[in-house]
């Protein structure tokens, strides 16, 4: 059954990489229907991974990026060069027709364009427009362009992250591009839900930086509860003296590179710990919570040198059966593929990519028993739906969709 909780909202979306584009997913997944904007003379070059690995096989190109083909499942795709005449035409009329647009380019793009926020209300007075961008559309910032490295530095993921008395590790991964999509499509749906009650559009302003920020929640908690800011005294530590479990670690288990998590929360779950192991189960040293933590190191080791002949799975089991706190950290092959939960949810759903074929893509997290989200289809190729868009959509006959094509504008 096609997912329905969000037919018939329409978003046109110029909006791309991670944080735009994740945002209109999420829409997409649940009904609404995105028509996403490329600029034909580059290819969609602007989006960066479009052509960026990972790959299904031997074959590259703007239509075979993994990420990209992920974060656009859904969508109908058109191409638009929106800096010709004709195009800056066009525009309005999807924009007419549209309930959102969305975009994250830099700050000011879309002004230069022409089609700000204003130019857009004098479109459709109840437009609902979403602006992504790193230091957001408004704010002293706001001039200043960015990227991923730059936008954890700012907002303070880099200074948290790694390990106690060590220089910032970096994240690696754009975890706050994820954060702004998730805002952004939180956004939305309260801009709809607005617009529902009262008839009007409004303009949201999102900045990635500042949701970042909200990832740092335990450093900026410490600073503004305690007033502390160093990071080498309150560093990343599973195992330190403020979190009241011992032990609370991840510890090498057999194989390579094969680990295993343990938590400890009471000393009663200490105990049935020790009964495992054995050896340590008389060990007066280790009876309170006290006595584990002053005796960590030691602590540590007779944990360690417990697991690591063992399977990691085999530990998981036989502690949970015991009530205790454990799970074997788990690769990709086996989260996705040997996971039973994972198949049971239907978190990696397969589409169908019109040039790849048929590959797996991110889930959504979240299941409705009226209104459930449907990923079916893959994302689109370079001006895949121009003649759904352009022609059925808009009225465009096939001779004046061809004639715009060549004359570069689609």
């Amino acid at each position: 059954m096609p997912a329905k909780a969000l037919a018939p909202i329409r978003i046109v979306d110029f909006s791309g990489v991670l944080a735009g584009a994740g945002a209109t997913r999420i829409l997409a997944a649940f009904g609404a229907q995105v028509i996403r904007i490329e600029n034909p003379a580059n290819n969609g070059a602007w989006d960066p991974i479009r052509a960026a690995p990972p790959f299904k096989d031997e074959r590259r190109g703007f239509n075979f990026g993994g990420g990209w083909n992920n974060h656009n499942v859904e969508k109908l795709g058109v191409t638009l060069n929106m800096g010709t005449a004709k195009g800056k035409e066009i525009f309005p009329r999807l924009v007419a027709m549209a309930d959102i647009v969305a975009e994250n380019f830099a700050a000011g793009v879309m002004e230069r364009l022409g089609f700000g926020y204003e130019s857009l209300q004098s479109i459709k007075p109840d437009i609902i427009y979403l602006s992504n961008c790193g230091f957001g559309g408004t704010g002293p910032y706001q001039p200043f362009k960015t990227w991923g490295p730059i936008v954890q530095a700012v907002s303070g993921l880099t200074y948290t992250s790694g390990i106690r008395d060590q220089p910032p590790a970096g994240w690696g991964y754009s975890y706050m591009d994820h954060g702004g999509a998730y805002f952004g499509a939180i956004a939305m749906l309260a801009a709809l839900h607005h617009k529902h009650k009262t008839g009007e559009g409004q303009w949201l302003d999102l900045a990635c930086t500042e949701s970042a920020s909200t990832l740092t929640g335990p450093a900026i908690l410490d600073y503004t509860v305690n007033g502390r800011g160093t990071r080498s005294e309150h560093g990343v530590d599973s195992n330190r003296g403020d979190l009241p479990m011992a032990p609370h670690n991840i510890y090498a288990a057999s194989g390579t590179d094969e680990w295993v998590s343990i938590a400890c929360r009471t000393d009663a779950e200490w105990a049935a710990l020790a009964r495992e192991i054995g050896e340590a189960a008389g060990d007066p040293r280790f009876a309170t919570y006290e006595g584990r933590q002053a005796n960590r190191n030691d602590l540590e080791t007779l944990v360690a040198q417990w697991c690591a002949p063992q399977d990691k799975f085999d530990v998981q089991h036989r502690l949970q059966a015991l009530g205790i706190p454990s799970a074997a950290v788990q690769t990709p092959e086996e989260r996705i593929d040997k996971d039973p939960n994972t198949s049971s949810w239907g978190m990696w759903p397969t589409v169908h990519h019109s040039a790849i074929g048929d590959v797996r893509v991110d889930g959504i997290p979240v299941h409705a028993s009226k209104t459930d989200w449907q990923i079916a289809r893959g994302a689109p190729m370079l001006g895949e739906h121009n003649d759904i868009v352009y022609g059925e959509m808009l009225g465009m006959s096939a001779d004046e969709i061809a004639s715009l094509k060549a004359e570069g504008v689609l």
